[in-house]
């Protein structure tokens, strides 16, 4: 298929798998800067923008970086040029007196000794914006930077869909596998930076979230009060909500109410499931239809937890039918139907930690887990080899020509999202609706091999 680019480039892309930035090297990240490739020594700082947002409302203020993002579409996907990324942080207590090379090595072992030290000789790890040793010692008030070649995941090239937009308010129809906010490897394929880019929005206020793979209608607003006011509705659950999922097997008729508590048991993994500590939670459940194999069913949460319908489904024994998290093998032959005891549940976590960092993301995304390859998510940079800095600048090996990532097949578009979708939405008498997703017509086959 003809690449369809926003703004033309003629280089040769591939979609290449970029490093995820650990816990403990975003909590001491203070400042970033991006820049063009061809433009690497031109570095301004400025503060973080973090990617994390843990307040109930959530602002976005356009980055300086965004005017120069190239997206392009291939072969139904949304993919990002990319781009160079500079990380920056004022030296701690405890790295005072030791070796830029040791501390790297040390603190951040998500990479192998022959990557940083290629990163140090280049010009990729800074003291100060500084070219400097591997021997060089870090004193009190140093600066260290460490600048990366930044790989964004593929998206799907469904477009967002503008519903709605009057009185600061912006609705819109999110399709499955876009981020809302910028967090861990996505930066510019997300909801935030791709309504700035394309639509000129700035200063977003995220009044609803919708996971990364589920699709439909997500609440915007351009205006703080606005949304404070809608956050007030829904904390106390004025507003109206129906999504549709399609499961397996064939859903009782009727309507089917859930009441078990759901609580967090791994962040790691975005885990969550039936506990009798978890926070109170409801679901309605209606069938809509079922073809003998699956069921289209219509999902109402009264309450608002985090993957409360997948996990409402899966304790009622209807998981969705392609939930990679969910719908996974390490819960068994019941897939996890009547809830999970401790020993259960701490032995899922550990399954699927040992199957990929991020197994959601690894089975949606095509990635090769542990069970199959010795590179993952987490260590796509972490090429281990007795070879010296040299081997970072092969060619040969199939990996970016800047950075040496490997380079992984591109997953198809399918393969992104879950069949879970915000249909309709009823807010202050004002009803939203977006049109039916394919899986959810009657005529929708792609639940054949489904298991």
């Amino acid at each position: 298929m003809e690449n369809i680019q926003i703004k033309i480039d003629n280089s040769n892309l591939m979609r290449l798998i970029g490093p995820n930035i650990t816990k403990d090297e975003s909590d001491i990240l203070i400042k970033n800067n991006s820049l063009d490739s061809e433009n690497k020594n031109s570095v301004k700082r400025r503060k973080l923008d973090k990617d994390s947002h843990n307040d109930s409302i959530s602002k976005n203020n356009k980055p300086k970086d965004l005017d120069d993002v190239i997206y392009y579409f291939e072969d139904g996907l949304r993919k990002v040029k990319p781009y160079y990324y500079e990380y920056q942080a004022f030296a701690k207590g405890r790295w005072l007196g030791r070796s830029i090379f040791d501390i790297f090595c040390t603190e951040f072992r998500d990479r192998s000794r022959d990557y940083y030290a290629y990163a140090i000789e280049t010009g990729l790890i800074t003291i100060n914006e500084k070219i400097v040793t591997k021997e060089k010692i870090v004193k009190n008030q140093d600066i260290i930077g460490h600048k990366i070649h930044r790989h964004e995941p593929p998206v799907t090239a469904d477009p967002i869909k503008l519903i709605s937009m009057e009185n600061d308010l912006i609705v819109i129809d999110k399709p499955g596998s876009v981020p809302v906010h910028p967090s861990g490897r996505y930066r510019h394929n997300t909801v935030l930076h791709i309504l700035q880019k394309e639509f000129g929005f700035s200063n977003l206020y995220t009044l609803n979230r919708l996971d990364r793979l589920t699709s439909g209608i997500m609440f915007l607003s351009t205006n703080k009060e606005k949304a404070q006011e809608f956050e007030q509705l829904m904390q106390e659950r004025k507003i109206h909500k129906e999504y549709l999922c399609r499961v397996i097997g064939e859903f009782p008729t009727g309507d089917v109410r859930c009441d078990k508590p759901i609580m967090t048991v791994s962040h790691k993994l975005g885990l969550n499931v039936v506990h009798p500590k978890g926070k109170p939670c409801t679901t309605i459940f209606r069938r809509e239809s079922y073809n003998g194999r699956t069921s289209v069913v219509k999902c109402i949460p009264i309450t608002g937890r985090t993957h409360q319908i997948r996990v409402h489904l899966q304790y009622l024994g209807y998981v969705i039918g392609n939930d990679p998290l969910y719908n996974h093998h390490v819960w068994g032959q019941q897939k996890g139907k009547g809830g999970i005891d401790e020993v259960s549940t701490k032995s899922v976590i550990n399954n699927l930690i040992n199957e990929g960092i991020n197994q959601e993301e690894c089975l949606v995304l095509n990635l090769p887990t542990k069970q199959n390859s010795d590179i993952t998510t987490s260590n796509v940079m972490n090429v281990e080899s007795s070879e010296q800095s040299q081997r970072f600048k092969d060619k040969s090996l199939g990996k970016c020509e800047e950075c040496t990532i490997p380079n992984f097949p591109d997953p198809k578009p399918d393969q992104l999202f879950i069949w879970l979708h915000a249909l309709k939405y009823e807010v202050s008498g004002c009803k939203y609706e977006t049109q039916l997703p394919y899986w959810a017509k009657d005529d929708f086959d792609g639940d054949i091999n489904i298991k």
